[in-house]
């Protein structure tokens, strides 16, 4: 979703409904009972890390565009790992970034060396390119270019603007339907989850462990449901609410980032002193919007216009860590007319969203596939409305990034529904202001996986929360995976962390939060 979800993800704006499940069991694209009948080859390692990755291995997976065709079309999946080196191995750990687009690659060596190094030793950590992803082939490009600047500004203020933005849409759907027609019907979070289990036996085991930040959480539910008797210990941070696949998911995104702008701004007022912007929040978030109906006429050094402008400021709703360089950014805009500033920031900030063109192909191949998605325009025009009004930040920027869903050349599948009963403790990782995937996609998750424990970040608004310095989190984390011991509390929240302190305008030097992964949870979770 997007940016789940989402993205997001993601990555992961009337309602899609009442979303129907599919039985694990059932005869349908959702079921897991073909089994392939060719043995998957095991995969031939090779050293691939640099200096800083020098334990990194890579490798490839041979599996079926058509898991109903297992003998036909071979595509491959790029995996990476990095060894155990205990004397006896837990197995393997899965992880992924979110999106859906995201690289895992790096992954790999980034939560292998975040965990403590006792607990790591523990597992191959597995990194992987999904399907369309990255170093995987074919790996999806459907229109190189699409983001590039400036764009028609996301509010569609007239019938011009509206109907620019939806021609821009509907030109990407069709150019991936003219150029992946055959590999289009494939890539899904349901085709993604079997070549997950490719992996496993690939990797010679008989159950996996798994780590998913954000849309990854709903690649490892759907896994779980799939394969219930595989899963040995599984964690979800930052989770996307799966009863709300894809269309609703969005919309309560919009709601969380909005709120999560004002908290930008309030916190822009208790440094007034330093970014000279005032100390009322509503007066600097008026002055914002002012920035950007300015730069909607005239776009910095001809590259930043709105529609640029917010995807310099989305990632903030991200990660906080962005705060301080993004209120000097808007401080010399608004005091000193540096249009230069804005210029620089899209180029160090916005260009991490989406995951590049590849990314975004997958991350609307995926999106557009899982789910039904409103196909009469109509109906998109007056549902964002009815969010611009409330929550005008992302509303509109987010309906475009979605927008090719309402013209996808193929069939929808029907969403997955993830409630379980027959796994294992499961861990379970929520902020309570994270606005990528909103709180109460955790809680949901939470009742759905009926041995599940959640442990929650009270007033924590960044996105992908472990391994990020709060070693409140991490120590539930390392326990769960050293021995599966997980949390029990009373109600619905098992644990509690406090949120780490917000940033200052010159932040410490401290490690940013999932800096391996972030580039992908920006392009997953929208």
């Amino acid at each position: 979703m997007r940016r789940s979800a989402a993205v997001l993800c993601g990555a992961t704006v009337v309602l899609a409904g009442t979303l129907t499940a599919v039985p694990a069991n059932a005869s349908s694209p959702h079921s897991a009972s073909t089994a392939l009948s060719t043995a998957v080859a095991k995969v031939s390692w090779k050293k691939c890390g640099t200096d800083d990755t020098p334990t990194l291995q890579c490798g490839t997976v041979k599996v079926p565009l058509d898991y109903a065709k297992p003998r036909g079309r071979q595509i491959t999946l790029a995996v990476s790992r990095v060894p155990h080196t205990a004397s006896k191995s837990q197995g393997p750990l899965l992880v992924n970034p979110g999106g859906p687009g995201g690289s895992g690659l790096s992954l790999a060596e980034f939560v292998a060396s975040s965990l403590p190094k006792e607990v790591a030793a523990q597992y191959d950590v597995i990194g992987f390119d999904p399907r369309g992803v990255g170093e995987s082939e074919p790996a999806l490009d459907c229109k190189p270019g699409h983001f590039d600047p400036v764009r028609p500004n996301s509010v569609p203020s007239t019938r011009a603007l509206e109907k620019a933005n939806v021609d821009r849409a509907r030109a990407f759907a069709k150019a991936c339907g003219t150029k992946y027609a055959d590999v289009l019907p494939y890539i899904d979070t349901v085709s993604a989850v079997k070549d997950m289990d490719s992996i496993r036996q690939a990797l010679g085991a008989s159950k996996i462990n798994y780590f998913g930040y954000s849309y990854g959480t709903y690649l490892g539910a759907v896994y779980a449901k799939l394969y219930p008797e595989r899963v040995r210990r599984l964690v979800l941070d930052s989770i996307v609410d799966p009863t709300g696949v894809w269309y609703e998911d969005n919309i309560q995104q919009d709601y969380a980032f909005d709120k999560r702008h004002k908290a930008l701004m309030a916190w822009i007022a208790k440094y007034d002193s330093t970014y000279k912007l005032g100390t009322n929040p509503k007066k600097i978030e008026a002055k914002w919007y002012a920035m950007r109906a300015a730069l909607a006429k005239k776009p910095a050094g001809g590259k930043v216009g709105a529609s640029e402008l917010e995807d310099i400021f989305i990632p903030g709703g991200y990660y906080n860590g962005y705060w301080p360089t993004l209120a000097k950014t808007f401080s010399a805009y608004v005091n000193d007319h540096d249009t230069a500033a804005l210029v620089t920031a899209y180029d160090n900030i916005a260009a991490i969203d989406a995951s590049g063109d590849n990314g975004y192909s997958v991350y609307a191949a995926v999106q557009c596939r899982d789910a039904s998605w409103p196909r009469d325009w109509k109906q998109w025009r007056k549902d964002n409305w009815a969010v611009h009004e409330k929550a005008p930040f992302m509303t509109w920027n987010n309906a475009w990034y979605n927008a090719p869903c309402a013209f996808w050349p193929t069939k929808t599948l029907k969403p997955v529904n993830v409630s379980n009963s027959k796994l294992p403790p499961v861990l379970l990782f929520q902020a309570t202001d994270d606005a990528a995937t909103p709180y109460q996609g955790g809680v949901t998750m939470h009742r759905l996986l009926k041995n599940s424990s959640l442990v929650v970040e009270q007033g924590g608004g960044n996105h992908g929360i472990t391994l990020s310095g709060n070693a409140c989190l991490d120590k539930h984390l390392a326990a769960y995976l050293t021995n599966g011991k997980v949390p029990h509390g009373k109600g619905t929240v098992d644990a509690v962390c406090d949120k780490l302190p917000d940033p200052t305008p010159q932040p410490a030097a401290r490690k940013a939060t999932n800096t391996a992964t972030l580039s992908a949870i920006l392009g997953s979770a929208r």
